[in-house]
């Protein structure tokens, strides 16, 4: 190394750590500019940058007031970065949560909203849009699960009738919107005779759909599998429908589980789209409830904070099956 080489090298760790703090000063400056462009002098922020703002004699709402309010935000901000920093990983991740939850349920409350009015039709939101909707996503997540595995079966099958028939049901379910497919169903069944309820009709829908989607989720899964273990079985002399069910799903469900629980989220707002045949799921409920007395976002916001914590539970439920079936990896 020349001698210019080791009078540079030192300054190598700074300009690392001056690349590592460059998202953080992106994101100052942003917030900078986006409290510049918007007015928060009616906010709590707006209010208590009041005095300072007096000081230089700037209206509220003008330009001068909204630069003071965003470096005042800014400043906040990389106060609030320094005092993580200190802390550990997971009481930096628990107080950035509740942080982000404070704002959010601050940016609802500016709307004036009727917190008496969501209380009073919080029920039937409960009692019965979300568990409407819950029963709705789990016949169908169970539905498509195996409308998936066939179909992922089809399209690895040498079997030519078999493959035609997977791909083209995967083709036009992953190529149509799901919106159509209700209708399609709802409407389009009865033309030939075959007429059904708004709710296992949107049940279908949901199954068909997503099951053109997992069934790739299926067949990768199934392919991620090394293929040792196939030939190992069949050296065993075990029939190829055993290996199937006894070597290659067992270890393809590990596989499949994170982007199944996705689609099954997924698929639980989905769900949503079933309230334009009638079903009195949750976004049906918020809709007319909100209507009846022109209170539409106060239910709105209440039903996208079920659908969070309903999501929230998934989650959970997800990344339990995740650590269960692992542990056999860890060993």
């Amino acid at each position: 190394m020349t001698e210019a080489a080791q009078a540079a090298a030192p300054a190598a760790p700074e300009w690392r750590r001056l690349l590592l703090r460059l998202p953080t000063v992106l994101l100052i400056a942003l917030i900078v500019a986006v409290a510049a462009w918007i007015d928060l002098g009616n906010t709590l922020l707006g209010r208590l940058t009041a005095p300072l703002r007096g000081l230089f004699g700037w209206e509220a709402g003008s330009g001068g007031a909204r630069l003071l309010t965003g470096l005042v935000l800014a400043g906040l901000l990389a106060g609030n970065f320094a005092l993580l920093r200190r802390l550990p990983f997971g009481a930096q991740v628990g107080i950035v949560w509740a942080e982000l939850l404070a704002l959010s349920l601050a940016f609802f409350d500016s709307f004036d909203l009727s917190y008496a009015f969501i209380l009073q039709r919080l029920p039937i939101l409960i009692g019965t849009g979300a568990v409407t909707t819950i029963y709705v996503s789990a016949a169908a997540i169970v539905c498509a699960s195996i409308l998936a595995l066939v179909a992922a079966l089809g399209r690895l099958s040498h079997h030519g009738p078999s493959y035609a028939v997977a791909t083209f049901y995967i083709s036009f379910f992953r190529g149509t919107p799901l919106l159509l497919q209700v209708y399609l169903i709802y409407l389009g069944l009865p033309q030939l005779g075959l007429t059904l309820d708004a709710v296992p009709s949107g049940i279908l829908a949901l199954s068909l759909c997503y099951g053109a989607y997992m069934a790739e989720i299926f067949r990768a899964g199934i392919e991620g599998v090394p293929k040792g273990q196939t030939e190992a079985a069949r050296a065993l002399g075990l029939r190829p429908t055993l290996i199937m069910r006894l070597v290659v799903l067992p270890q393809a469900l590990k596989l499949v589980i994170p982007p199944i629980g996705n689609q099954f989220i997924a698929m639980l707002k989905d769900s949503a789209l079933v309230s334009v045949m009638g079903v009195w799921e949750l976004m049906f409920l918020a809709r007319t409830q909100g209507r009846a007395e022109f209170r539409n976002l106060e239910m709105l916001i209440a039903a996208a904070l079920i659908y969070w914590i309903l999501s929230l539970a998934f989650e959970i439920g997800q990344a339990r099956l995740e650590r269960h079936f692992g542990k056999g990896d860890r060993r």
